[in-house]
């Protein structure tokens, strides 16, 4: 089972996605009020998740995987992202960065991880929506992570597709300038929906994957894998919740080791897939202005 949020004629609701009918996936809009919650995140935190997404009312007709208006899958949560987790992005943020390498080396290995505050909902754009590059920076990329959906208690009980936007000349330019290069409008990307911990591979096989499309082309791809990783998600929350409460609950985007070569950069009119194991696909197109 997976949640999401989508958009019908009764406006933004909370949706569920069950297989059945052989293969035929269906997004079942819920009545969230007739349970006492107001947003997915409520629902998100809720002690007994899966049991009561599994009662939930319906709240409208099934509708078909491929006729859904997509929403991000978050509502009242924020966006946090870890950064230098993977080997290929502390190779890519030394590179970028002349004046401070040495500090993107020296946290790879550091107990303390970064972390760093990445959208507020209203930011996030969801599946086939559209995410921008900033008209004040010439050297733009995605960076495809493993986000994890984290309830107001701390527990992990979910996962979603993230695409981490990045400005790659302004942080390299000076790392004080990460926030501009991080936040900003239509910064992330989020969805389609959120795999239930309970529906999701082994974490060591969780396999993640890159293309980008320009004029019917792939104009690059690449792959890797959690296994990869040089972290445990465990203590990246245990870090991000250190005098940090989380009362709505929040994402945490896990790191990318997907990282386009330097001479690669984001166009506008670009199509980025996303694929995560137990997931699915995020696709977004490249705006900018």
């Amino acid at each position: 089972m997976a949640l999401a949020r989508i958009l019908t004629a009764k406006g933004v609701q909370a949706a569920r996605i069950d297989i059945h009918r052989g293969n035929a996936a269906v997004v079942t809009p819920l009545n969230l009020a007739a349970a006492g919650l107001a947003s997915l995140s409520q629902l998100l935190s809720h002690p007994e998740l899966v049991a009561l997404a599994e009662q939930l009312e319906a709240d409208g007709p099934g509708i078909p995987l491929d006729e859904v208006n997509w929403l991000p899958p978050i509502d009242d949560q924020e966006v946090w992202a870890a950064g230098v987790t993977y080997k290929r992005s502390q190779k890519a943020r030394m590179e970028e960065s002349e004046a401070a390498a040495s500090c993107y080396d020296r946290v790879y290995t550091a107990a303390r991880p970064e972390i760093f505050f990445k959208a507020t909902p209203g930011r996030c754009s969801g599946h086939l929506g559209m995410l921008r590059i900033r008209e004040d920076a010439h050297w733009n990329v995605p960076e495809p992570e493993l986000a994890l959906v984290i309830a107001s208690s701390g527990k992990i009980v979910g996962y979603t597709i993230g695409n981490d936007m990045s400005s790659r000349d302004i942080e390299g330019d000076n790392p004080l300038y990460l926030p501009q290069a991080k936040l900003y409008n239509q910064c992330c990307g989020l969805g389609p929906w959120i795999s239930l911990t309970s529906q999701m591979p082994e974490r060591q096989s969780i396999q993640i994957a890159l293309a980008i499309h320009r004029d019917d082309a792939i104009v690059f791809q690449g792959h890797t894998s959690v296994a990869q990783m040089a972290r445990q998600f465990e203590d990246l929350v245990g870090w991000l919740l250190r005098d940090n409460d989380m009362h709505q609950g929040a994402f945490l985007l896990t790191g990318t080791g997907v990282v386009p070569e330097s001479d690669f950069t984001l166009q506008r009119g670009d199509i980025v897939d996303i694929t995560i194991s137990g997931i699915g696909t995020l696709t977004n197109t490249i705006v900018q202005g």
